[in-house]
């Protein structure tokens, strides 16, 4: 049920960015997005670029910085490779990422560039830093009230307005001098200081962000009241310039027009009690451009689905720019040197030009035309090691496995220590379910390359599909040293299973909610083993896991006091803790409730057996495309006479809409706003049919009838064989007998479903 990203935005929005010339960008760090807003014929054009925790951003001439979780990425605008961004020739500007300097874990929030310094405000700390190769930060100035400099966020100082090039003024959340002291009255203890003097300008403000010094103006967002104000220096008085609904984070300006963050912010998180949440109760998140003459708002753009909060808004002087993300392969292509050095350059091998093509489709997961052009560099020069080790990783990636396993032994018997090469043949035997081969080869990767984290997690899983589950926890804990797999970071330590009856835990969760749901079960297991349990969970599944019993608190993603708890645990490693197995997977059916709270209109009663479908994912979702069915021949299920069919898929696109209608289906898209809500509607079934999806582990743990249609390589909680599993009892399992045959499959579950066989 993950949302995808999407927006709206008003009609005239893309005249004004094109009358202006300029484009936005966005930061998100809930979403862990970068979003660029670009006009592109006479449209809005919006680009996600993912960052681990994206806040304060940046922008001077040619240079862009953004801070992210505990690293500053500075850009620089080289319009010369504008061009060759997908699709070419269509870009004014490209932002290469140049230099990245890791300051720590100091929640960076907002920067300005003075002159050629960039100021950063140091949230943590309490205080204004500067830069230095030598060091993470250097602080150059806090509030006089701020005694002494740690890690604590004695006062939130949040904002930053430069003038004539200085730091000029700062907002924070409270006039406190101890950790998270502001939170107690976050309501309204919030100010604005004079940098220069060191003194407080005003007091009693409602969550204050985002200062800025704009046409001999203080202005700033009021955002607990969700406003756009101006603030009078010599009075401390305020004007508001406008409301707005959400609250609002992110200020820049173009003239005469402010262009706002919003957010939604939820009334459960460290903003609950704001004046916003009793005003708007419907709250937005988006960028609002305002007439500051008019006090107006002139056009606006909202995001739906993942995005829920912004952080910063800027302007690029551009009107249809591109960023190139860290790992983009065009980063590693693209140069910049001085023109005298330019003249000197010699001209370009043509094999390392189709090489970089070659590379270039891989990442655009255009693996047939990577294969074709892997071939041809080989064709013409066979010694060339590097494109035959990658044309091996690309057939794996296009499930050519026999193709794949031919190249990759070549390329390991030249070099018997390639690790990379080890795994990747693990992979390809792991695509034709030659578990003992891909064992091995995995076993043969980690004896060339002990530390080589991608081997040890593959290993994992296949030892998980054998069902050895000692075995597989152990080496699931390597996933940490992947990079889609963030840990959280924390001064506590992890717990590995000791005695913690007097401590606080924090289980935190991860990966999919799939994972989670299915893993909750194990929480009051934990709770009898601590002192408090505090869980950490996505909104979605707040009030899943609210009733779950010995679970003292449970709070969304964010920053945490840093004296909340005193160990953690991510939920997926409580399967090594627990020694879970198949033979203890939890015994207690439904471990889940509804809270008392969740209410949803009955279905209609005629009489009729009620059956749900759920055919894919989420709408984009391409992680595994074999466990989605196609729509259309999932629907050959709605033939059998006397049964009410409901679909329970969300985002669905205009030919699934369409789809369902034309055979009866009630869908129920937009009324399945939430994992809790849509195991209210799955209660009322008598049966769900799904892939494998987060539905089925949401039905599985309210003892939901459940039928999940596996491929022929199911996930490996699903085991091998057998159309039962010690997970779910009320789940039966039907698998696939040739890959992908959906319609074999279907008709089998058709015939059950006619014979009144559920």
């Amino acid at each position: 049920m993950a949302e995808s990203l999407s927006s709206q935005h008003t009609a005239n929005l893309p005249d004004i960015l094109k009358e202006l010339s300029l484009s936005l960008i966005v930061s998100t760090y809930q979403a862990g997005q970068v979003i660029i807003i670009r006009e592109q014929n006479g449209h809005i054009n919006t680009h996600h670029t993912p960052m681990e925790r994206p806040m304060g951003m940046a922008h001077q001439e040619n240079r862009l910085v953004i801070g992210g979780a505990y690293q500053l990425v500075e850009y620089f605008n080289m319009p010369a490779a504008s061009s060759k961004v997908e699709p070419v020739d269509t870009h004014d500007a490209c932002y290469v990422p140049r230099r990245v300097h890791f300051t720590g874990d100091i929640d960076v929030h907002e920067m300005e560039y003075g002159h050629n310094e960039l100021w950063l405000v140091n949230t943590k700390m309490s205080c204004l830093c500067t830069l230095d190769n030598n060091y993470s930060v250097v602080p150059r100035w806090r509030p006089m009230f701020i005694s002494a400099y740690d890690l604590n966020d004695r006062c939130h100082l949040n904002g930053l307005a430069l003038k004539d090039g200085k730091p000029a003024y700062v907002t924070a959340l409270g006039e406190t001098d101890t950790g998270g002291g502001w939170r107690s009255n976050k309501a309204d203890g919030g100010l604005m200081i004079n940098v220069a003097d060191n003194q407080v300008i005003a007091r009693g403000l409602s969550m204050p962000h985002s200062p800025r010094w704009h046409m001999e103006k203080l202005w700033y967002l009021e955002s607990g009241n969700g406003e756009l104000a101006t603030l009078n220096l010599k009075t401390g008085g305020r004007e508001t310039i406008v409301e707005l609904p959400g609250f609002t984070r992110g200020l820049c300006f173009a003239g005469r027009y402010a262009f706002v963050g919003l957010s939604q912010v939820r009334e459960t998180s460290v903003f609950a009690g704001l004046p916003l949440t009793q005003r708007e109760q419907n709250r937005q998140c988006g960028v609002w451009m305002v007439d500051t003459y008019q006090g107006t708002v002139i056009a606006f753009i909202t995001f739906t689905g993942d995005v829920e909060e912004i952080f910063s808004v800027q302007l690029l002087p551009c009107r249809m720019p591109a960023l190139l993300n860290l790992d983009d392969p065009m980063v590693r292509s693209t140069y910049s040197l001085p023109e005298t050095a330019l003249k000197e350059v010699a001209a370009a091998d043509p094999i390392n030009a189709i090489h970089d093509q070659a590379l270039k489709a891989y990442a655009e997961k255009n693996f047939s035309q990577a294969v074709e052009l892997f071939e041809q560099i080989l064709e013409q020069k066979p010694d060339f090691d590097q494109a035959r080790f990658h044309l091996g990783v690309t057939l794996v990636n296009a499930e050519r496995w026999d193709q794949a396993i031919d190249v990759l032994n070549q390329v390991i018997a030249e070099n018997p220590k390639h690790a990379e090469a080890y795994n990747s043949l693990g992979l390809a035997y792991y695509g034709k379910q030659r578990w003992s081969d891909a064992l091995q080869a995995f076993d043969q990767s980690i004896a060339a390359d002990q530390f080589f984290a991608r081997a040890q997690f593959n290993r994992s899983i296949v030892l998980f599909k054998l069902g050895d589950y000692p075995a597989g926890w152990r080496a699931y804990e390597w996933r940490w040293q992947l990079p889609e797999f963030i840990p959280l970071r924390c001064q506590q330590p992890q717990w590995q299973g000791e005695d913690i009856s007097d401590k606080t835990l924090l289980v935190y969760t991860e990966q999919g909610a799939g994972d989670a749901i299915q893993f909750v079960r194990y929480l009051p297991e934990v709770a009898g083993r601590c002192k408090k349990l505090i869980v950490i969970c996505t909104d979605v599944l707040r009030d899943l896991f609210v009733g779950i019993n010995g679970v003292d608190e449970v709070r969304l993603p964010g920053n945490l006091p840093s004296d909340l708890f005193d160990v953690y645990c991510p939920i997926m490693s409580l399967g090594q803790i627990l020694t879970i197995s198949l033979t203890n997977p939890g015994d207690r059916f439904p471990y889940l409730v509804l809270p008392s709270h969740i209410s949803v209109p009955e279905l209609e009663n005629t009489g009729n057996k009620k059956v749900g479908l759920c055919w894919r994912g989420s709408a984009g979702h391409k992680k595994n495309h074999h466990r989605s069915c196609p729509l259309e021949v999932m629907l050959n299920l709605t033939r059998v006479a006397d049964v009410d069919f409901y679909g329970f898929n969300i985002d669905l696109n205009q030919q699934e809409q369409k789809l369902l209608a034309d055979n009866h289906v009630t869908d129920l898209d937009h009324k399945l706003t939430g994992f809790a809500r849509t195991a209210a509607y799955l209660k009322q079934l008598d049966l769900i049919i799904t892939v494998d999806t987060v539905t089925a582990h949401l039905a599985g743990a309210f003892n939901i009838p459940t039928w999940v249609l596996l491929n022929t390589n199911p996930d490996w909680r699903w085991n091998l064989e057998g159309d039962t599993t010690v997970w779910y009892p009320s789940v039966r399992l039907f698998r696939l007998v040739k890959e992908d045959d959906w319609r074999e499959l279907i008709a089998r579950i058709k015939s059950i479903l006619s014979h009144r066989r559920i």
